[in-house]
């Protein structure tokens, strides 16, 4: 697909590359060059996000983390309540609040906190912000 030869030899019709899938990826590799600074802070600012949502449900009494200490995801932060009923509540308030995506997969139930690149530190620090006032209301 990559040689001419293969486009010259198909009148140019071999095959039409994802545009906007080509556009959007320079995009996004041009805001963590020049925005970000590269890999290796995003990886930075993603362990710490991940760590102060981790570190908050670990010493919570009311929140559990469900994936083992070796095993947890810097993107998807999943944690179970006391109760499905609280879950619930927790995600129709969090909602209310606009911190939306909480509820877990339909599979699994729990709730998951999803922490992708684009969502800042700050983003973070308002989510266990919300946990902290809704664990001293319902906890």
């Amino acid at each position: 697909m990559l040689r001419y030869t293969t486009f010259a030899e198909k009148n140019s019709m071999f095959n039409t590359p994802a545009c906007l899938v080509i556009y959007t990826t320079n995009l996004v590799m041009k805001w963590l060059e020049e925005t970000v600074g590269g890999l290796e802070s995003m990886e930075r600012i993603n362990k710490e996000k991940a760590a102060i949502l981790y570190d908050f449900i670990d010493k919570s009494g009311f929140y559990q983390g469900t994936a083992a200490g070796d095993s947890r995801s810097l993107m998807n932060v999943t944690f179970r309540l006391p109760s499905e009923d609280l879950e619930k509540k927790f995600v129709e308030e969090a909602m209310k609040e606009d911190l939306g995506g909480l509820k877990g997969h339909r599979s699994v139930g729990g709730c998951r906190a999803s922490i992708y690149n684009a969502t800042g530190v700050d983003a973070v620090k308002d989510l266990v912000a919300f946990m902290t006032e809704f664990e001293k209301k319902e906890g």
